[in-house]
């Protein structure tokens, strides 16, 4: 059997996308994955899945998405296959229209609630486009996974298609060894609190954790990934003289990011409540905290609260304002016992939140598939 995944991500850095490649492989699949090529002279991760990554010559905006859906279109109608696996909204026409057309199976999985991201729906004439897509193609799809209840819930009253929840739950990260802290700027006393995402936008509380730091003192940041707000984000920190208290690090494979985050004493999910998909979303950044066996400091949202508040594995923030951010951090720095339960609390958690868990819901959705697939 083969299957082909769709992405429009940098395949490198993806990790849902590598762990449903290993799914389908532990399956009996051959395994293509055709990506977007991102970076010149990038690494690719060691995966036994062919990797095919289309060359786009627009790097955002709406001629990327056209061009590369008119690309992977093609290069899926040369290339046979009887499982497509379509990773989000702007990877999903290309895959359905060749699943029809030679009446193969699709799975269809939504990383986000896509057309209720942050400033789409104020572009009007794009968010018309991708609700366009969304209502030609979910209604006539069988089998759907995405990231929380919540978002399941959703997609279901708009288009009554049943996603399987799978969370977005880390690989095992205890292996990774640690960095020494002298490579992060802390000293032994500091507190050190990380910040990661391959997505560092506007509303992800990255501009009010900078003015926190301003307020706080024995407190030392990492940053760790790239985004539209990145350069603004620095310049801030420059403005506000806290430079010398945060370290900035360019995107990173997984588990180079994950020997920084294992080594932080809380990492940070700031997600504000801008919009539908952010409200309801579950991060992948909190269950890199949780892997990492550190405690979460994070914003009110839906989905993160029951979380968190469920294991007891870190403090939800009643708002998310520098001032709110700042007293957290000090009070995590300055009460040694609470931030070594809460890190208790976190590392029992990662017991619990496993991959080997939350991937038996999709080792059953792939067994219906195979059945499809063998009639």
């Amino acid at each position: 059997m083969r299957a082909v995944i769709t992405v429009i991500n940098d395949v490198k850095t993806d990790r849902r996308v590598l762990k449903h490649s290993s799914l389908l492989k532990e399956t009996g699949f051959d395994v293509t994955i055709i990506g977007r090529r991102c970076h010149k002279g990038e690494k690719l991760p060691e995966e036994n899945s062919q990797i095919v990554r289309l060359r786009i010559p627009f790097s955002k905006g709406p001629l990327m998405y056209l061009t590369f859906n008119i690309r992977l279109f093609f290069s899926l109608l040369f290339r046979r296959a009887d499982l497509y696996l379509a990773n989000d909204l702007d990877t999903l026409l290309p895959a359905f229209m060749i699943s029809k057309l030679f009446g193969r199976q699709l799975i269809y999985d939504s990383h986000e609630y896509f057309t209720g991201q942050h400033g789409l729906a104020e572009r009007r004439l794009k968010h018309n486009v991708w609700k366009w897509i969304e209502r030609r193609t979910l209604p006539r799809i069988k089998w759907m996974i995405t990231v929380s209840p919540s978002i399941a819930a959703l997609y279901k009253e708009e288009y009554g298609v049943s996603a399987v929840v799978v969370r977005n739950v880390s690989m095992p990260s205890a292996g990774i060894v640690l960095r020494s802290r002298s490579d992060t700027g802390a000293g032994d006393d500091d507190l050190l609190a990380v910040f990661q995402g391959s997505g560092i936008n506007p509303g992800r509380g990255a501009e009010e954790l900078i003015e926190a730091m301003a307020l706080t003192s024995g407190v030392r940041l990492l940053i760790i990934g790239s985004g539209d707000a990145i350069d603004s984000v620095i310049e801030l920190a420059a403005l506000r003289g806290v430079s010398h208290k945060v370290k900035f690090l360019n995107r990173m494979p997984w588990e180079e990011m994950m020997s920084y985050t294992r080594c932080s004493d809380v990492g940070l999910s700031l997600d504000k409540d801008t919009c539908v998909n952010q409200r309801y979303s579950l991060p992948n950044k909190l269950f890199d905290y949780i892997s990492a066996g550190i405690p979460v400091i994070a914003s009110p949202l839906t989905e993160v609260k029951t979380l968190v508040e469920g294991y007891g594995c870190g403090v939800i923030l009643s708002e998310v304002t520098p001032a709110a951010i700042a007293e957290t951090l000090n009070r995590v720095r300055d009460d040694k016992f609470f931030l070594a339960s809460l890190k208790r609390k976190a590392e029992q958690a990662a017991e619990d939140l496993t991959w080997e868990k939350e991937k038996i819901r999709e080792q059953d959705l792939l067994r219906s598939v195979i059945n499809r697939v063998i009639k």
